[in-house]
């Protein structure tokens, strides 16, 4: 297959990079070190100038979010010394929700959106070596930005893709035929998600005949583009019949956007008015974008729970995982795009941070032994990955676990098993155990008054709805002299479990990004049914404890089949976009 003269140099980098990852990874700690020598933080750990490893393993511990947090309060507050790195802390990223339900702030420098420009420009070079002529039609991608906030020092605080979107490196990008995409810039950058989306599908429909990929960050984001189209599809078409945007659409460089695509084209709004209207929406992804090659989404971890929907609304089209990616920094790309979604690896490009790995069955308790470098560690072995960027994290905790599969050349390839201690997510949401336990005991005061209590609870993620919510289930009981709750009450419990979790959940279900919150009540002796069907599965009747979230079908079946009622929040949980710990 021909290759252009830049994707052949891009190849040759993954090369050459991959062929030499431990002395890259040695260049680029000693990088880091000799940059940040002079920081509070490498001077805390005595590390006197040095820049081996050896010195930085015997004398740097390993962190997590909460050992940093007094530091990173301290820069969010305005200190402008180098706490952590010695280039100005430029932003902060902000990641998935702390134990506190509050999203944690990752600091991060300017030349970080160098390194994540060089791992975009990587994934086209990859992706045509397995799809031809990808430079001879468009990308339709639904991308949206996230609310910002600023800390009490200035600095701006928001997710990484919104940074991403919001600066330069995309703004004015130059022109890459490989990297058309059909939405207007302008309708991106829109805080209002509905104008947002309402004009990134607009002109996704106007160019259906250029699309041959078809993309959002997540599996979840395409679904409720999908969704979107469902709810909106007359209007849509009545603005293509008649060449007028939507009155809805307010913002005016979104509507100056489209000024010179939109024409009235009666014969393309018949077409969407016929597909659209049929009650089958089934393979409706290649019947409206006939030439589609593949679709362009996360499909690992958490959302795996989106595939077969998406089969279901593409006819079986290829998934592809390209990156591998955090608000802490980005690590690598997927060296073979259309492999089926289980068989997703990502190959770790040793030149964006220097990584070690807990070997998982250390992973939880305290660390004892060496942290595994990244070359050396073992095929068929789950890591816990810990990083040292640029930006000042040193020896961080991601809670990423994954399996090494194979390696390239010398670069591992890992397999993305979980988020440590995740329990249930629908979107970029994260809720762990703990959080969870805090929902169920806050919701059950409501129903204390009925004499009642909660026998034993578990939950689940309900993708068959778009968008997707939290179901939980509960068995109750009813102490002597009290009395079942009212549907009300039940329906309060769901309002009330949702205010106690995290501000991601919260501000995804401010934004109907997450459905709302359900409470299946279960009758009486459920719970000891599933204790019964563990044990004669092999389960230790000793050891057995109720498990806190299911994704067995056989056990959600026999749930589903004990349902005495069911109850949705009536309401959203607060949420505003500024911190807590900011005021």
């Amino acid at each position: 297959m021909a290759v252009s003269n830049n994707h052949k140099e891009k190849l040759e980098f993954i090369e050459e990079t991959t062929k030499n990852t431990d002395q890259v990874q040695a260049k680029v700690l000693s990088e880091i070190l000799s940059r940040n020598a002079e920081t509070e933080y490498l001077k805390r750990y005595n590390m006197e100038g040095a820049t081996d490893r050896e010195t930085f393993k015997a004398r740097i511990p390993i962190v997590a979010y909460e050992d940093l947090k007094p530091d990173i309060q301290r820069i969010a507050e305005g200190d402008k010394s180098p706490i952590l790195a010695a280039d100005p802390i430029s932003e902060f990223l902000t990641s998935s929700g702390t134990s506190a339900g509050e999203r944690k702030l990752m600091p991060t420098i300017e030349a970080e959106l160098d390194r994540r420009q060089l791992l975009y420009s990587l994934l086209m070079p990859v992706m045509n070596l397995y799809v031809p002529d990808l430079d001879k039609g468009k990308g339709l991608y639904f991308y949206f930005i996230k609310s910002e906030t600023k800390t009490p020092g200035g600095l701006v605080a928001r997710p990484v893709l919104t940074s991403y979107y919001k600066s330069n490196h995309f703004k004015h990008r130059p022109f890459d035929p490989y990297n058309v995409i059909t939405s207007p810039t302008a309708a991106i950058l829109c805080t209002d998600s509905f104008q947002s989306m309402y004009v990134q599908m607009l002109c996704g429909l106007i160019y259906r005949a250029e699309v041959l990929r078809i993309g959002a960050v997540f599996a979840s984001g395409l679904l409720r583009a999908i969704r979107f189209l469902q709810l909106h599809w007359r209007d849509l078409a009545r603005d293509i019949e008649t060449g007028t945007l939507n009155k809805e659409i307010t913002d005016a460089s979104v509507r100056e956007s489209v000024k010179d695509v939109l024409i009235p084209n009666p014969d393309l709004a018949k077409f969407i008015s016929d597909e659209c209207s049929v009650e089958n929406w089934a393979g409706i992804i290649t019947r409206i974008w006939p030439h589609t090659k593949y679709l362009d989404v996360i499909v690992t971890g958490a959302m795996a729970q989106y595939i077969p929907t998406l089969e279901y609304y593409s006819g079986g089209l290829p998934m592809t995982c390209t990156m591998y990616a955090s608000s802490e920094c980005y690590f690598g790309l997927n060296l073979k795009p259309m492999c089926k979604p289980e068989e997703v690896t990502y190959t770790i490009m040793p030149n964006m941070c220097y990584c070690e790995f807990i070997p998982i069955e250390e992973s939880y308790g305290k660390v004892t032994g060496s942290l595994v470098d990244l070359a050396d560690v073992e095929v068929g072995k789950e890591y816990e990955l810990v990083i040292t960027t640029y930006s000042g994290l040193c020896r961080y905790r991601v809670g990423d676990v994954l399996l090494v599969t194979s390696f390239h050349n010398a670069a591992p390839q890992f397999r993305f098993i979980r988020r440590k201690n995740c329990l249930l997510s629908i979107d970029s949401d994260k809720t762990d155990e703990s959080e969870l336990q805090k929902g169920v005991e806050r919701a059950a005061e409501l129903i204390k008054s009925y004499g009642a209590g909660i026998v034993e609870y578990t939950s689940r993620t309900d993708t068959t709805t778009i968008p997707g919510h939290y179901v939980i289930y509960w068995e109750l009981l009813v102490k002597e002299g009290g009395r079942w709750p009212e549907k009300e009450v039940f329906d309060k419990c769901c309002l009330e479990m949702e205010e106690e979790l995290n501000s991601v959940y919260r501000q995804g279900r401010a934004s109907d990004i997450i459905g709302p919150l359900e409470i299946r009540v279960l009758r009486s002796g459920a719970f000891e049914e599933l204790m019964d069907y563990a044990i004669s599965r092999g389960a230790s009747i000793n050891q057995y404890k109720a498990p806190r979230c299911v994704s067995f079908p056989p056990i959600i079946e026999l749930l589903d089949s004990r349902v005495v009622s069911t109850h949705f929040s009536q309401g959203k949980p607060q949420w505003s976009p500024r911190r807590k710990d900011m005021k």
